[in-house]
């Protein structure tokens, strides 16, 4: 008798959850330590680049009224 190979399709609606924040960390407490990783090219900051973090409205309005006015590199 002949087995046919059945192959698994996931769900068409399948959503992949990610987990919540877990702990609460001052900005001033990560910014030192990113920008340390950054310029000292340590590799596990790579890692962490896609993550997302929260911030607050009134931290993301000056992120974005502060984002034409910086300075070009060239």
């Amino acid at each position: 008798m002949v087995t046919r190979l059945r192959l698994y399709t996931p769900p068409s609606e399948e959503v992949t959850e990610r987990p919540g924040p877990e702990v609460r960390v001052r900005l001033a407490d990560l910014l030192p330590v990113a920008a340390m990783a950054q310029r000292m090219n340590y590799v596990w900051i790579n890692d962490f680049l896609d993550d997302e973090v929260m911030v607050s409205h009134d931290l993301y309005e000056v992120m974005q009224a502060f984002r034409p006015s910086q300075p070009s590199s060239a």
